[in-house]
């Protein structure tokens, strides 16, 4: 009796474990990371509309070329250096027959921002090597300021005068307006020696693309002291449009040829 009730007791052991082995105890499944899986209960989705932020914005300072643009002054330059080819090329015969050196010069100049390029003009005055070369005196200056300027030269040739009285000796500069160094309507370029003199008002000027005429020219030229000159660059920069620059590029031709404040 004892080994039946022990035999029975074994059968369901074996029984109980032959179960187990078969089925596999259920564990719950986790997500990646052990994240419970847990479904979120089904939502009604609602469109909501972003909320526009107001944001304060601050007046950006005015900059860049905001005049005649400059593949207008491009193609004005190209039209006036076909036109003017006859003049120019009669002028460096002059130069050349009366002194001797090149018929143009080159001079480093300062420009927007500071950039530094090269500037052309037709040479007026005679060469340092030139036996008639000679220096004038600083004191004599008939401008004053950084930019000095002196109406009886020692330095300048005969063609010399009659060219810078009438501007022509700047016509190269078209050539710097093709370049892309200059425009035909802005602040003159200035020399080196000069920028490195100005003061913080006067840094101003270089705040623009440099051009071939201005506010400064058409108002006296050399008959404006440097200050004023500074003064009515600011001003021009602070204005600057297409159609101030066309009306710039009118007034410049009485300008020229009344060749007041040229020298």
């Amino acid at each position: 009796m004892a080994i039946q009730f022990i035999d029975r007791t074994n059968k369901n052991i074996i029984a109980q474990a032959y179960r187990i082995a078969l089925i596999p105890e259920r564990v719950p499944k986790r997500m990646p990371g052990n994240v419970p899986n847990r479904m979120p209960k089904a939502t009604t989705s609602k469109t909501v509309a972003p909320k526009t932020v107001a944001t304060k914005r601050t007046p950006s300072k005015k900059c860049g070329h905001r005049g005649l643009p400059l593949v207008v002054g491009q193609l004005l330059s190209l039209t006036m250096l076909v036109l003017l080819s006859p003049l120019l090329l009669t002028v460096a015969l002059l130069i050349r027959l009366e002194s001797r050196g090149s018929v143009f010069y080159s001079q480093l100049r300062v420009g927007e921002n500071g950039r530094r390029f090269t500037m052309y003009k037709l040479r007026s005055m005679y060469l340092p090597t030139d036996p008639r070369f000679k220096a004038p005196d600083p004191a004599k200056s008939n401008r004053q300021g950084l930019c000095q300027k002196f109406k009886k030269d020692p330095r300048i040739t005969c063609i010399g005068w009659f060219i810078r009285k009438y501007s022509i000796d700047e016509l190269p500069q078209l050539f710097n307006v093709l370049n892309d160094d200059m425009c035909l309507v802005g602040p003159r370029p200035a020399l080196i020696s000069e920028v490195e003199q100005y003061s913080h008002q006067q840094q101003a000027r270089l705040h623009a693309k440099p051009g071939l005429t201005g506010l400064w020219q058409v108002s006296g030229r050399a008959d404006i002291n440097f200050e004023q000159q500074v003064e009515l660059d600011t001003q021009y920069i602070a204005k600057q449009s297409p159609w101030l620059d066309i009306k710039l590029l009118f007034l410049t031709v009485p300008a020229v040829l009344m060749a007041k404040g040229a020298y």
